[in-house]
């Protein structure tokens, strides 16, 4: 086992769903089954405009031959375990490049850099996932939300540095941690929607700096939801409670639908905002994507 890298496009021409799935030809069949069981990070290649870098993680669960392309293969994501960064993490930073096994023993970029599959270090993972979920200014927790803690006054300041696998072992655990996640998630969601309910268009921010939306998953964790960013929604309260109860739902034009058994139709469409659409990011990968959408239209909105 060991920790890798896939270079991931959103225009590839693989049949590619990073949360679930990585295609892939039979010469990187080596490297990816060496990441069997362990942690990969996706990397968005410099060429791309607007590349994200390094944007996500996941574990590997297994590798099987592609049943509908052959010769290629697939890396099957294991459930529950990707998540997208909070901050994407360039290839390069003040220091140089962030992934240090790309530079020859001169210390200049090798080819390796252009490898669509290369295992990665310990450190390299460390370091980029480090940054990758930094909350250098964390979005303020609901109280009621489980898992939120406080300090322990005398305790947080003066701790030692942990050894380097000591390091590798909370990573991880945080990256498996679903108190975590949900936070992380929360902040991901809540920047893209500029703290914004997609379906009011309401943008409130309480006294404690607070913003009075919920980071939605469109189909809950608890029905195999994936922890993406396509998976989320930011939505008020009284929004958050109605999309789950299934009083409304979103078209895959985002257009808003309200449920025909509503008992009162007419005030929820005086919540929604004027255009009768989500106000969704503007970029395309940003946005809820249509298969989690039918999900909640077949499981949750009430026709």
């Amino acid at each position: 086992m060991g920790f890798g890298v896939f270079i991931h496009r959103s225009d590839s021409i693989y049949d590619d769903s990073p949360a679930e799935q990585y295609q892939f030809p039979g010469q990187y069949l080596g490297r990816v089954q060496a990441c069997v069981g362990d942690w990969i990070v996706y990397y968005e290649p410099r060429k791309v405009a607007a590349t994200r870098g390094y944007f996500a993680v996941a574990k590997v669960e297994r590798v099987i031959p592609d049943p509908k392309a052959p010769g290629m293969y697939l890396a099957l994501i294991e459930h529950g375990s990707y998540l997208d960064f909070i901050n994407p993490v360039p290839f390069s930073g003040p220091d140089g490049v962030i992934e240090r096994g790309v530079l020859n023993e001169e210390g200049r970029i090798s080819g390796r850099a252009q490898a669509a599959v290369r295992p990665m270090s310990s450190a390299d993972f460390n370091r980029i996932v480090s940054i990758g979920i930094d909350e250098h200014e964390p979005e303020l927790p609901r109280l009621d939300e489980p898992g939120v803690t406080h300090a322990v006054d005398g305790f947080a300041d003066e701790a030692q540095a942990p050894f380097m696998f000591e390091q590798e072992r909370d990573r991880v655990m945080q990256l498996s941690s679903r108190i975590v996640r949900n936070r992380l998630f929360r902040r991901l969601v809540l920047h893209a929607y500029d703290k914004r309910c997609a379906i009011t268009g309401l943008k409130l921010i309480n006294g404690g700096g607070r913003a009075e939306v919920d980071a939605a998953h469109i189909r809950p964790v608890e029905a195999s939801g994936p922890d993406i960013l396509s998976n989320g929604i930011a939505l008020s309260g009284t929004a958050h409670w109605m999309f789950d109860r299934g009083l409304i739902g979103l078209s895959d034009d985002l257009d808003i639908l309200i449920s025909r058994q509503a008992n009162d139709p007419d005030s929820i469409r005086g919540l929604l905002n004027k255009t009768g659409k989500a106000i969704v990011p503007s970029r395309v990968f940003e946005r809820p994507h249509p298969q989690f959408l039918r999900w909640h239209r077949e499981n949750c909105f009430k026709q």
